[in-house]
């Protein structure tokens, strides 16, 4: 397709879906948003004519079986993207999936086999965007010895903290029927972490429900099924260990997310700022005087493309680097051992990957 209009529809128009994706594509040029599909024609009509996407279809199945449609958008609650994904692969459509990946580790390797069974579909997981303004600068950093071995790091995630409030309404993320295995972000921090230190090789974690019901969508008291604040403990692969904590019931006052990376030569520290905004890293290696600013070089220096990366390789322009199905598989293995250790109170042993 590389000289062809690429006809994309839209399964699900949620937030990140309009702030992101449908204006990423709309900037690509020769791809047409061709449809989309909420949860009810109505809502599909209303998304239709707010982004000005040209077909509302009644569901999300009229679209993946259109012979029209070259490319699918998946944006709906994780719960649906394996079915979705499946029957859009065996009805020929690229894929570009929301994190995310799945609702189980199951789910996402049944992605992974119909991806690999049919390479000429493109297939993408919509990655993290925490750290990729300086992500390849921190890699290089630490394949090129800056730190020399890892030997711990520390991850406090923080971003969203508030009291407890049992007042608060239920999100997705809330209820394990929808969101599935993974804990508020923490899939998403390991994956940013995978990238820099590798996959782990055993986890034990310990988590907590500390607001057991919230206000449910109908009004009444609905019970919640997914922690809201846990910590987990982790070898990794290549040697070391990790400590995640994350919680959003710590407080407003709780500093910013931060990671610290540990070595036998040097530490690194990651600061985040809020998304949109780039993370601040110092570093210092043994013998230094402290901690000093470490700047990322504008040939490193990364951003959002995931739109256009997604178009360039259904052209043949260049593979899907972030995140591949393979890669996303690994944080969804993640997530269900540590929702296995935590429910046995057990450390459970990964797939060696």
């Amino acid at each position: 397709m590389a000289n062809e209009t690429i006809r994309v529809g839209f399964i699900g128009a949620g937030a990140n879906t309009a702030l992101r994706h449908i204006p990423g594509l709309r900037a690509q040029d020769g791809v047409e948003l061709a449809g989309v599909a909420n949860r009810s024609l109505e809502s599909s009509r209303t998304a239709a004519d707010k982004f000005e996407i040209g077909e509302a279809y009644p569901s999300w199945l009229d679209i993946v079986e259109d012979p029209g449609i070259d490319a699918v958008c998946i944006g709906t609650w994780p719960y649906m993207h394996s079915t979705i994904t499946l029957a859009a692969i065996d009805n020929g459509k690229h894929v570009l999936c929301e994190a995310r990946m799945a609702a189980t580790g199951s789910e996402a390797r049944d992605m992974l086999a119909a991806s690999l069974a049919n390479p000429d579909i493109v297939t993408q997981i919509v990655p993290p965007p925490h750290l990729m303004a300086c992500e390849q600068h921190l890699i290089d950093l630490i394949t090129d010895g800056y730190i020399g071995d890892v030997v711990n790091v520390t991850a406090h995630v923080t971003d969203g903290s508030t009291y407890p409030d049992t007042e608060t309404d239920a999100h997705w993320r809330h209820l394990r029927e929808l969101s599935g295995n993974n804990v508020m972000t923490m899939g998403i921090w390991y994956e940013n972490l995978m990238r820099l230190v590798g996959t782990a090789s055993s986890v034990s974690a310990n988590a907590q429900i500390v607001v057991p019901h919230r206000r449910g969508w109908d009004g009444n008291r609905a019970q919640m099924t997914i922690p809201d604040q846990i910590d987990v403990i982790y070898s990794l692969s290549g040697g070391g260990s990790v400590n995640l904590s994350v919680t959003t019931v710590s407080g407003t006052y709780v500093p910013r997310t931060e990671i610290w990376i540990y070595g036998s030569e040097g530490t690194l520290r990651i600061q985040t700022k809020g998304l949109g905004t780039d993370p601040r890293v110092t570093g210092a290696r043994q013998g230094d005087d402290g901690m000093s600013e470490i700047d990322v070089p504008d040939d490193k220096h990364g951003s959002w493309r995931v739109e256009e990366e997604f178009i360039n390789a259904i052209r043949g322009i260049e593979p899907i680097t972030r995140s591949n199905f393979t890669d996303s598989v690994k944080y969804m293995e993640f997530t269900d051992a540590v929702q296995e250790s935590w429910q046995t109170g057990m450390r459970i042993y990964l797939p060696n990957s």
